[in-house]
Formats: C-alpha cells, sequence, structure tokens
C-alpha cells in the first residue's frame, strides 16, 4: 500500500511497512506531530467519508480545490485554463471520483506542476487519474518520496509549458522553489501563484518570505532581494497563494515594497525595539 503521512499529507512509494518516518516532516521546514509519526492511505480516507474537495471558481479561468474539513497542511490546489492548455497547479492529499468527474467536466487536466515538496501530497494519484505528466525541479529530486516515469524533472530558471503559462524557479523557501505565471489571468493583466514561495500574508496588500513557516526560520536578506528582482521581470497584477490568500491589484508592486520593508527589518532599519 501506499502510505501517507497524516502530519504533511505526502504520500509514499508501495510498501508492506509502514514507513519509519517522514522525510518531508523530519526536516527544520516541517516538524513531526508532538503526539509522535502518523499514517493513514488514501484508501481509508475515501473509506472513511469524512472529506470532500470544494471546487470553486475565482476568476475566469482558475478553480480553486480545497479539502474540507482541513487535512493536513491544508493547501489549496489551483486548476488553471490557459489558452488551450489545463494544469493543476499544486497538489492536495485527497482524490476521490466526485473531484475527478468535475475537473473532467471543465475540460480535464493536460499537466502538473508543483512549487516545492510540501506540496507533493497525492501527485501520482493525480497524475494516473489523468494521465499526465508532473513537473518537478530537479533541485528538488531528492523530495520525491514517490518515483513514477510521469515525473519530468525541469531544470533552469524557467519553463514555458502552453497556453501562456510559465514556471519560474524563485528558490527560497526550497531550492527548486517554483511559481507559475499565468500571462492572460485577471483579465490579461496577469497573475503569479506562488504557493508560499512567496507568502500572503494577514494583510493582503503584503507577501513575505520564509525558509520554514512553522518554525519561523527567515530567508537572508540576499535572496529575497534576488527573488523580487526575478519577479520584478514579470508583468502580473495578482497573487494567488496556497492558502487562499489574494493580493488582489498591483500585486508586483507589493511584492517590490514587501521586499524592501523584509530587508530592512532585517537590517534594523525599519524600527526599533
Amino acid at each position: 500500500m501506499n502510505h501517507l503521512c497524516i502530519t504533511c499529507g505526502v504520500q509514499y512509494k508501495q510498501s508492506k511497512e509502514t514507513p519509519s518516518n517522514c522525510i518531508i516532516c523530519n526536516e527544520e521546514r516541517q516538524y513531526v506531530n508532538p503526539n509522535g509519526q502518523t499514517w493513514t492511505t488514501l484508501e481509508e480516507m475515501r473509506q472513511g467519508q469524512n472529506y470532500k474537495n470544494e471546487i470553486n471558481r475565482e476568476e475566469v479561468g482558475l478553480y480553486s480545490i480545497k479539502t474540507v474539513p482541513k487535512f493536513a497542511i491544508g493547501q489549496t490546489a489551483y486548476f488553471v485554463q490557459g489558452n488551450g492548455f489545463n494544469l493543476l497547479w499544486d497538489c492536495i492529499t485527497y482524490l476521490d471520483q466526485s473531484t475527478i468527474t468535475r475537473i473532467t467536466e471543465l475540460g480535464g487536466i493536460d499537466a502538473i506542476a508543483l512549487s516545492h515538496p510540501h506540496y507533493y501530497s497525492t501527485q501520482i494519484e493525480w497524475a494516473d487519474a489523468f494521465d499526465v505528466p508532473i513537473y518537478i525541479h530537479k533541485d528538488d529530486q531528492q523530495w520525491i518520496t514517490r518515483p513514477s516515469e510521469k515525473i519530468i524533472l525541469w531544470s533552469g530558471e524557467s519553463l514555458e509549458l502552453k497556453g501562456g503559462l510559465t514556471l519560474h524557479r524563485l528558490g527560497g523557501h526550497f531550492k527548486g522553489g517554483a511559481v507559475l505565471h499565468w500571462e492572460e489571468g485577471n483579465k490579461n493583466k496577469g497573475v503569479l501563484l506562488t504557493g508560499d514561495i512567496i507568502q500572503v500574508v494577514a494583510d493582503q496588500h503584503w507577501v513575505s518570505f520564509m525558509y520554514s513557516y512553522p518554525n519561523l526560520i527567515p530567508l537572508p536578506a540576499y535572496k529575497v532581494q534576488q527573488i523580487a528582482e526575478q519577479v520584478s521581470q514579470l508583468r502580473f497584477n495578482r497573487i494567488y497563494n496556497a492558502f487562499h490568500g489574494i493580493v488582489k491589484e498591483n500585486a508586483n508592486q507589493s511584492v517590490q515594497a514587501s521586499a524592501n520593508r523584509y530587508v530592512k527589518a532585517l537590517s534594523g532599519e525599519l524600527f526599533e525595539t
């Protein structure tokens, strides 16, 4: 069976034996549950009938997919309808026939792309269900817990897919951390889907950047400046993160202002305390 970690929701390769630990959680960017490592399977989740996926239209060509009640990290995946090319951006663990049927009604999936390992979840189940490739940056290949021939490891700083959709490696949170630029999103103003490589914060006019979110480990100032410089070259007006945080307008300006504030905070220029 394919065990999956209850804390992070990532699925492992087939094994009769329960894995001894989760390599995703047993690392400083994530955490092992204080009550101990626990496991389940997708089959057990389906049989329990406690979960369902909500698929909601966010704007023309974009749907959010989220499991309720919350499972594991609780991230949101996005179904992006590019120009003749449909992409699943990031993954969630729970997948059932109802979800497959609904996405098929919306046109189906042509490919899957991941921002970073915390959202690998049951990516192989999704890829097998729709018979599509998965795009993961080569720099994060060590975190793949269930190998598959459907996984395509890309390298370099960007990968143009189809339909006006392009992946950009920014690093930071993970070395291969990627964002998705949807050129035609937001009425052709451009959308950046960021996972939590760029994190929309509580005041949704701002974003932030971290090496570890649950353990509050910051990124160095030079890396944040580098990320801001990379995205400054892209045209986008809106950001969606992995937790349904949205910078609705002037998102690129928000990234630049947020990076500047972050660097000033680390250097002691922003405030005295």
